[in-house]
């Protein structure tokens, strides 16, 4: 049997109805893996189904199972299955998604094709909660990127995590991830330490449905005070998280003493810039009076990334916070 060059990360929560197929997917790729499902302690019937789903057949794929005993939130379980990987790539699947049989061995392709590639993604099929095509999907990201893509751009899109794969080193380099929420911060971690791709394929089926994380983080559907107010602070919390991971990430490269270019650092020290004003922007928004909001503003209107949404934003200091959820 040929020995697995890529690990398969199946991460579960509460997805109970539709691992089996997440798992079936895994099974059907068309090359062998090391295929780890492993279950954030689930409050629901996730872990009876993955059992039933794999089954005992697992044709050419090495499996096993694993559960936590306590919930560990999306970026600390990552961590933890990461420190037991071997391979030099690991693929991320998610519990309410499906990987079409080809996807891993695409995505190996791409890894082979450049060495310089650290992280990798694709476009996908978008289906909502019942199943219904939604149409194709992808990031707004270009096909080859790297750090100085993100500083000059200024958006926060990144790769989508549903689609990534990266390889080890992303992980064996920089440590655990300091962000509850990985597709962002794996993205400007192997932006950093090399470069992405973005592959046309689609090579699987996203559901974007209530329970899905980005849903949960961006929670547009509401235009409650008390739903603004939420997804303003999940959001500012996910962009410090960022920035403190990217800066972590920047740290260990400058110890290393490895010959990253000093353009590249100084890209990637201001796309961690980025994220910290937009959460200032915010949380001054949130939480604080008018006359400190123009210090962030400002830090906004002169990165060209930022000026567009700051503006937009300066424009409330003209308007009654209880239109747009303020607490003070």
């Amino acid at each position: 049997m040929t020995a697995p060059r890529a690990t398969v990360l199946l991460l579960n929560y509460n997805t109970g109805e539709r691992v089996g197929a997440a798992i079936a997917g895994a099974l059907a790729q068309t090359v062998p893996c090391r295929i780890v499902v492993s279950d954030d302690a689930s409050p629901d019937d996730s872990w009876t189904r993955i059992q039933q789903a794999l089954g005992t057949d697992h044709g050419p794929h090495e499996v096993r199972a694993v559960r936590n005993p306590e919930n560990l939130g999306l970026g600390a379980h990552l961590s933890a299955r990461m420190a037991e990987v071997d391979t030099d790539v690991v693929v991320q699947m998610a519990g309410d998604d499906v990987s079409y049989p080809q996807r891993v061995e695409r995505l190996l392709a791409a890894f082979d094709a450049d060495p310089r590639v650290m992280v990798a993604g694709s476009g996908y099929d978008r289906v909502d909660d019942d199943g219904n095509d939604l149409g194709p999907g992808r990031a707004r990201v270009p096909h080859d990127f790297d750090i100085r893509h993100f500083a000059q751009a200024g958006r926060f899109t990144t790769l989508l995590g549903a689609s990534m794969a990266w390889r080890r080193e992303v992980f064996d380099r920089i440590g655990p991830l300091h962000a509850s929420v990985e597709d962002n911060a794996l993205t400007m971690r192997g932006a950093l330490l090399g470069r992405g791709v973005q592959l046309p394929d689609r090579l699987l089926r996203y559901t974007v449905g209530a329970g899905n994380l980005s849903s949960w983080v961006f929670a547009k559907g509401d235009g409650s005070q008390e739903a603004f107010q939420r997804r303003y602070r999940r959001l500012l919390r996910m962009y410090r998280d960022v920035a403190d991971d990217l800066d972590g990430a920047i740290a260990r490269v400058v110890e290393e003493g490895t010959a990253t270019d000093p353009a590249t650092l100084r890209a990637a020290r201001q796309v961690a810039r980025m994220y910290r004003v937009e959460a200032e922007q915010r949380e001054a928004i949130l939480e604080r009076p008018r006359h400190e909001w123009i210090a962030p503003l400002w830090q906004g209107l002169i990165r060209p990334g930022l000026r567009r949404k700051s503006a937009e934003r300066a424009i409330k200091l003209l308007l009654p916070r209880k239109w747009f959820g303020s607490t003070r």
